[in-house]
């Protein structure tokens, strides 16, 4: 079907065509940057910049990263933690939205006003810290997966989500003598997949990223994940100047610390890479039935 555009429209189009080419710029000339870096002799890169002749490149960053104990043990506990948290996140998200989705639940506008007070104020991180202490957490996974596992946005997308699955389903289910639990499990939650997995890749993706709560409740560097373990690993290899004499090992100091870096930034993106396309499909309906009420 051919469309017929005005002179405005094809302006307008051919400046959303150099708009989104810039933008595609933006991002993806970066990326390219830190994926050939990682693969260059840090000498080259230091002196030349970025190079395409294979002679110039090295695997040494990841070498000396795969070599590294503490990065192999933390890229691990990075997908523990992550995949954990997300499981605990969906879990706790759909179990809090499908009841405040349901038509005449009593006090339903009481507890999701509980909810989005949460969003606006909090204890803050001593209160936090304390809580955990107290319950025996520190130092354990559950300081990682407990404290933030609700997270209102998420019970209000599914819980938006729930409101949208015709509530015709729920009523011809009743007439057959299914109780509010038999319904959730066998009539909205195989309607639901679109949410939970975009659910599941919000809070994976956020804890992937996250090092705080890590720094903050886990002592024993045997449970630190893999961002944690990066930056300890990128303090260690900087130094002050003059705390260093020697001009050769000063440059040879800066050559270690840009192998860590971009290697260290490709490997540590990885999942994320190899999950997403599995979870575009779900992706962009997840969060546009999600978000709309």
């Amino acid at each position: 079907m051919n469309i017929k555009h005005s002179r405005i429209d094809r302006v307008i189009l051919s400046l959303n065509k150099i708009f989104l080419f810039i933008a595609v710029l933006v991002v993806l000339v970066p990326l390219v940057y830190v994926l050939i870096a990682s693969f260059m002799d840090p000498a080259i890169l230091l002196s030349k910049g970025i190079s395409f002749h294979a002679s110039d490149w090295s695997l040494k960053g990841y070498m000396l990263i795969l070599g590294n104990e503490a990065m192999v043990r933390g890229f691990f506990n990075s997908l523990l933690y992550s995949a954990g948290f997300a499981l605990v996140t969906v879990i706790v998200s759909i179990f809090a939205a499908f009841p405040l989705s349901i038509k005449g639940f009593v006090g339903k506008n009481f507890f999701m006003g509980l909810f989005i007070i949460t969003m606006f104020f909090s204890g803050g991180l001593i209160p936090t810290y304390l809580i955990v202490k107290d319950l025996g957490m520190l130092n354990t996974i559950w300081a990682i997966l407990l404290p933030g596992a609700l997270n209102v946005w998420n019970i209000i997308l599914a819980r938006t989500y729930f409101k949208g699955i015709p509530y015709e389903l729920h009523e011809a289910a009743k007439v057959d003598g299914a109780s509010d639990l038999v319904i959730f499990f066998k009539v909205v939650l195989p309607l639901s997949k679109p949410i939970i997995f975009v659910l599941a890749l919000y809070a994976f993706v956020g804890q992937w990223n996250s090092y705080f709560d890590a720094m903050i409740y886990l002592e024993d560097s045997h449970l630190h994940p893999l961002q944690l373990v990066l930056r300890s690993i990128l303090i260690q290899n900087q130094a002050d100047p003059g705390m260093i004499g020697d001009q050769q090992a000063m440059a040879e100091l800066k050559k270690i610390s840009e192998m860590i870096k971009y290697s260290s930034i490709v490997i540590s993106s990885l999942p994320l890479i190899v999950m997403y396309p599995f979870f575009q499909k779900y992706f962009e309906k997840g969060v546009m039935v999600g978000s709309l009420k």
